[in-house]
């Protein structure tokens, strides 16, 4: 780096074998899914370790992440990636709508628009993430999410619709 003092700055994620959970899903409702990560009876996807967020909350047509943004989750202009408060915000809505699903039906994102209100730092978090299902479904389901910062300020908003299917 040029006229800066390099510091050797460094993270080690560990995880456990996502096979675990994805072969336990189809029998068990969204809900009870998610609540058996938090119950650490099953695994959470790793890439709960690697953006260093968890999973505190699910609750019928709710969940709830919190996320401790560091300097690994900074762009080039010194500010934590938007694509991390994407992730959270596509994470708590995917959730949100998993705890409406039944047991032998899964998820997956079709589109997600995101309003960022406030730039985030490592100093800024632990952040909260918090996705509501607007309308459940059978076929497309649609929830709302918001991220706030330490201070209870809102970072961030989205809109979702999700694809709901049956596990074959």
């Amino acid at each position: 780096m040029i006229g800066a003092e390099v510091t050797e700055r460094e993270r080690v994620i560990t995880w456990e074998d996502p096979s675990v959970g994805a072969a336990a899903m189809p029998s068990m409702s969204g809900l009870d899914y998610l609540h058996s990560m938090m119950g650490r009876k099953l695994p959470p996807p790793p890439m709960n370790e690697l953006l260093n967020m968890t999973l505190i909350e699910a609750a019928p047509g709710t969940a709830t992440f919190t996320c401790h943004p560091d300097e690994s989750h900074y762009n080039p202009i010194g500010t934590v990636h938007g694509g991390l408060v994407c992730t959270l915000l596509d994470s708590a809505l995917g959730c949100a709508v998993q705890t409406t699903l039944p047991q032998g039906t899964g998820y997956t994102s079709i589109e997600i628009k995101v309003n960022y209100l406030r730039s985030v730092r490592a100093g800024s978090g632990p952040l909260t993430c918090t996705g509501i299902v607007s309308k459940p479904g059978s076929r497309v389901a649609f929830a709302d999410g918001t991220v706030t910062d330490a201070s209870g300020k809102l970072v961030a908003t989205a809109t979702g619709s999700l694809l709901v299917f049956p596990f074959t």
